[in-house]
């Protein structure tokens, strides 16, 4: 049997089973092989059969109605003519290559080309500055970019050995002292790509940065098995299915955009589709999916909490399957997008480090609140993070995913960080760093990261529960919730809160946020206090908590006396920076 015919072995086992998720659990093996290269083993075995090489493996529309639309078969020859280009100009087996572009044709053309000849890849986002470009060419050996016309200027201020490659036309004199060629010169090579070898499956393909939500960002290496293999388990998640159009929004250069924009889908032999937009609009956006056919929409909280705010019953024709993905999503959106669409929204959980190890599936009960239970592929344990003790059955701990045997969607580790990875792989266990908890029927709800949760008055209290129930208010858009340094308590919990369009950030307002918090949080558990504030974020959109723990040690110093000098003004609008406390109010009584 080829590798071929054993990974589609594998993936029709799990489109049968979608919806059957104990045997699912109890039959999936992940295939594993010695040799292995997705672009060529598997999306160009797909662009030549009959039924999927006219099918679209990738629509592109933008904010005017113009698009770009590659069928399967377009695509298979195309990257291989771009592979082809990258050989004759000197890419070799092995050679580190950025690819920092946005949501263009070339990126995926790339992509795949860069899979067929073993080069591995770095994707970037576009919204890097010279200074961490640095970084990553530095501590990604890079000696190749791909870049457009748009951004190849920063890559003038970036020390190193690499050339540059330029999409989207040709910047004279962009990168002084660098050999810099034009991507559009790649149309005048042939179409036929030879590899020199087989690809091994555990070589490297992809370098990704972490975000750095609490730390300096973490380079995770991944094979050429771990994301195009391991994403078996995001497509049963998801639920795609040959023939589906999926619909993800994740911006070019995360591991998200790779899971649902890349490999998941063409697994499934769906169709990968993007809407550009500049400016997020709901209403626009839905008269896109509705004119296209979406049959399967992923998008983070962040967006999926923009959408609600919308009239969603003008989209006629709603997604069957729709999830999300990066953070924990509250059950204010779930049960608004059930009543309007008749759909649950079924939340997984994954890391930059992995494919997705925990959901909810389609076909089982949703427990609002619960991310799920482990899929296909993945046995999951709960880890004391003080004992190191598994935790049995019901309980709450780190959540760990079992090494032995050893899930394909699993990245190899840290690059050039042994004692990183000796950290996390101890005990036979890979530690996620993140902390949920387990009921009696397998369900996994999320508590926090391991540095996020924290004590008040001897109570261990979750950010994320908190931070739902400050949500739940209607000028609220989004909400971190953060210990702040307290004389008598140790630390009490205190909401920064970013609003809702139409609302002002006012002393009545900081009242009716506290109030509803009083009226829905345990005594242990109320927020005290408030302050509004322009939620700091990485460049890939995750609050950093951090920013605002070391705000609030500046703010109450490590005793809990208020500095009363310090004042930080985010903005001019009245109330920002300004902290709002219980006390401030007398009609809530404190306790």
């Amino acid at each position: 049997m080829t590798v071929t015919e054993q990974f589609r072995q594998a993936r029709d086992r799990l489109v049968e089973l979608r919806e059957d998720y104990a045997a699912a659990r109890t039959s999936f093996e992940w295939p594993r092989f010695e040799n292995f290269n997705f672009a060529l083993d598997w999306f160009d075995a797909v662009a030549a059969t009959p039924e999927r090489a006219d099918q679209n493996a990738l629509v592109i529309v933008e904010q005017d109605g113009s698009s770009q639309r590659l069928t399967y078969r377009e695509l298979s020859e195309r990257s291989s003519q771009v592979a082809r280009w990258l050989t004759e100009i000197g890419v070799r087996r092995g050679d580190h290559m950025i690819l920092m572009l946005d949501n263009q044709v070339e990126l995926w053309e790339s992509m795949l080309a860069g899979i067929k000849m073993g080069a591995v890849l770095l994707p970037t986002t576009t919204m890097l500055g010279p200074k961490d470009l640095e970084e990553r060419v530095a501590r990604g050996s890079v000696s190749w970019v791909v870049t457009n016309s748009g951004n190849v200027a920063k890559f003038a201020e970036v020390p190193g050995e690499f050339s540059v490659i330029e999409t989207g036309g040709f910047t004279q004199d962009a990168v002084p002292g660098r050999t810099h060629v034009a991507y559009s010169e790649s149309t005048a090579a042939s179409r036929e790509f030879t590899p020199e070898a087989p690809t091994p499956a555990d070589s490297t393909l992809l370098l990704y940065f972490t975000s750095g939500t609490t730390s300096r960002a973490k380079l995770v290496e991944h094979t050429h098995v771990s994301y195009p293999v391991g994403h078996l388990s995001t497509m049963y998640w998801i639920g795609l299915e040959p023939g589906d159009v999926h619909l993800n929004v994740a911006s070019p250069g995360w591991a998200k955009h790779a899971w649902s924009n890349i490999f998941t889908p063409w697994i499934a032999e769906s169709t990968v589709f993007i809407y550009n937009y500049s400016r997020f609009d709901a209403a626009a956006l839905m008269r896109t999916m509705d004119a296209e056919g979406i049959t399967s929409f992923c998008a983070p909280p962040t967006v999926w909490r923009m959408f609600i705010q919308a009239d969603l019953t003008t989209l006629k024709n709603p997604p069957r399957k729709v999830v999300a993905a990066g953070e924990p999503l509250n059950p204010k959106v779930i049960n608004w997008v059930r009543e309007a669409w008749g759909l649950d929204i079924r939340d997984g959980f994954g890391q930059t480090e992995t494919s997705v190890q925990i959901a909810n599936t389609p076909g089982q009960e949703l427990v609002v609140g619960t991310v799920g239970r482990p899929l296909p592929g993945f046995d999951i344990v709960l880890v004391d993070p003080v004992t190191d003790e598994v935790v049995p059955d019901e309980g709450e701990g780190e959540v760990c995913i079992v090494t032995e045997p050893r899930p394909v969607g699993l990245m190899t580790g840290y690059k050039a960080d042994p004692a990183k990875n000796d950290e996390v792989f101890r005990n036979g266990v890979y530690h996620t760093g993140d902390i949920m908890s387990r009921d009696a029927n397998g369900n996994f709800t999320y508590v926090g990261r391991a540095d996020d949760v924290f004590k008040a008055s001897d109570y261990k209290l979750s950010p994320f529960e908190l931070e739902s129930v400050v949500i739940e208010h209607p000028a609220v858009a989004e909400a971190a919730v953060v210990p702040s340094p307290d004389p008598l308590r140790l630390a009490v919990p205190k909401a920064f809160v970013a609003l809702n369009s139409g609302h002002e950030p006012t002393a009545e307002l900081a009242e009716s946020i506290l109030a509803h918090c009083r009226a829905n949080l345990a005594p242990y558990a109320r927020i005290r206090r408030l302050e509004f504030f322009d939620l700091p974020k990485t460049v890939s959109g995750k609050i950093r908590r951090v920013e605002l723990r070391a705000h609030e040690r500046q703010m109450h110093g490590e005793d809990g006396e208020r500095t009363e000098t310090f004042r930080e003004e985010r903005t001019t609008s009245e109330g920002y920076g300004h902290e709002f406390s219980e006390a401030d109010f007398p009609g809530l009584k404190s306790s």
